[in-house]
């Protein structure tokens, strides 16, 4: 049977102790925030294109070539009968 409450004290279990009623289970919920750090690899390729412009500069050579010519007046027979 029960023991009787009085002046504020523990009911006593045939004298075994107090009587241990279930544990009331209470949940706590937390968040934890944690940085994971990704590597995005980007790669650059350049392409250089290298234009020429083809200019064309002219460059003059001259010749020369010497002609001679004789004016013959005839020879020294024309002379001789003067």
């Amino acid at each position: 049977m029960f023991g009787k409450c009085c002046n504020n004290q523990m009911p006593m279990n045939n004298g075994m102790g107090p009587i241990i009623e279930p544990t009331i289970n209470t949940c706590i919920e937390k968040d934890f925030y944690c940085e994971v750090p990704h590597v995005c690899p980007i790669h650059t390729h350049t392409i250089n294109r290298v234009h020429y412009t083809h200019t064309y500069t002219p460059k003059y050579t001259t010749s020369e070539s010497t002609e001679i010519i004789n004016h013959d007046c005839g020879n020294c027979c024309n002379f001789v009968n003067r």
